[in-house]
């Protein structure tokens, strides 16, 4: 928190005092501590997720501990995906923010200049299986990951004591991996002041004045999203809800302060097993989360969505909206938890609204993109929580690995 007051101050002192170039110059500069820290979290993810949803997967002994553990985590994910979409289409049909703005409807065959990501049902479906693990692995395809870690881990499970051996050695990998995030996490405050100083430098407090209407708007409806997730998780565990919130919180900061929901992904491992989730729970709901439990993701594209429709005075009927909205609950799925995966996603989503209303969103996207990568965080924590719940785990013991 200290890390991103000196971020905010820092960097409208450079916003003020700079010229554009020496602006330019220093968020160009201070751009590299972040996108160092980026890479290095990037280089952990992969192998720690294979490794502890192996292993997670071949403690649960079976298919069907795994079936009954995947379906409580799936039908959290889809109540909890269903709640950001409804939420998110209450509040913008009852604001109707874009309206205000009343632009005309671009020429045909302009474009965004923006990285466009079509994905049919066919291609989402196919790309769930890798190629290769290795080329999964490479490029921290989160999804696949998990489909090859699935069948590996019931594959191991099943050989005996050979596959023990194997469980051992990843059991070893993961709390290394570990070890090594928390090497890496000493960096996270300089990391999480670089970022912001480099978007308040750029910007400027002028952003959150042009755009203020909407920037508080989804974070009144970010948090009453985080309200009411919190509210159904304490009719399971009571009061125990505080608790974890205090627990990921540090989680839940460097994910907003660096727009990646991955950022915190190995050490949230530790702080849920030391929150008295099932360690083998964790290690198979969380992977699995990060790839279809997108809560902060899918509140944004009904924003950004409906926001663009608004704007340029497009009118879609309920149906319309409806249907839209479970596409891009679709195509959302596997999606990277990096900044500006969601707004790469929706470009090749959104149909009967101009795909070049996202650059009135690509300005403040770095803002939106912060809460939604917490409210990322916190799902997820939650979904763990609750899946250790149902199956009576959560107060097992856990290792508190520093």
């Amino acid at each position: 928190m200290i890390a991103m007051v000196a971020g905010v101050l820092l960097g409208l002192w450079v916003h003020y005092n700079g010229s554009p170039a020496q602006v330019d110059a220093f968020t160009g500069g201070i751009n590299i501590v972040t996108d160092i820290f980026l890479r290095l979290i990037k280089m952990i993810v992969a192998p720690l997720v294979f490794c502890t949803l192996v292993v997670g997967i071949a403690k649960l002994g079976d298919i069907k501990t795994v079936g009954r553990i995947g379906g409580k985590a799936l039908l959290w994910f889809m109540g909890a995906s269903f709640i950001s979409l409804l939420l998110g289409l209450i509040i913008m049909h009852s604001l109707s923010l874009g309206s205000e703005l009343n632009l005309p409807l671009p020429p045909a065959g302009a474009t965004t200049g923006i990285d466009q990501t079509t994905v049919s049902f066919k291609t989402f479906i196919t790309n769930i299986v890798p190629l290769s693990i290795f080329d999964a692995l490479a490029k921290n395809a989160i999804l696949q990951i998990v489909v090859f870690a699935v069948f590996f881990g019931i594959a191991t499970a099943s050989i005996g004591e050979q596959g023990a051996i194997v469980i051992k050695a990843l059991d070893a990998v993961a709390h290394i991996i570990l070890r090594v995030t928390g090497y890496v996490m000493y960096l996270a405050p300089i990391a999480a002041m670089a970022a912001i100083a480099s978007v308040m430098a750029l910007k400027g407090p002028e952003l959150l004045v042009t755009y203020g209407k909407l920037i508080l708007s989804f974070y009144l409806a970010v948090l009453g999203l985080w309200l009411v997730l919190l509210l159904i998780a304490s009719a399971f565990i009571g009061r125990r809800v505080i608790a974890l919130v205090m627990t990921v919180k540090d989680m839940i900061l460097l994910a907003f302060s660096t727009a990646s929901s991955e950022a915190a992904f190995p050490r949230l491992i530790v702080e849920l097993e030391n929150f008295g989730c099932s360690p083998r729970i964790v290690s198979f709901v969380l992977p699995l989360g990060y790839s279809f439990n997108l809560d902060g993701s899918m509140l944004y594209m009904t924003f950004a969505s409906l926001f663009i429709a608004q704007a340029y005075n497009v009118h879609l009927s309920l149906g319309q909206e409806i249907s839209m909205l479970l596409v891009l609950m679709l195509t959302s799925k596997g999606v990277a938890g990096v900044p500006r995966a969601a707004l790469a996603v929706m470009t090749g989503t959104l149909y009967n609204i101009p795909q070049q209303g996202l650059l009135l969103l690509l300005g403040i996207d770095q803002i939106l993109d912060m809460a939604r990568s917490a409210t990322n965080v916190l799902g997820n924590s939650i979904a763990a929580v609750m899946v250790s719940k149902w199956e009576g785990e959560l107060d097992r013991p856990a290792v508190n690995i520093k």
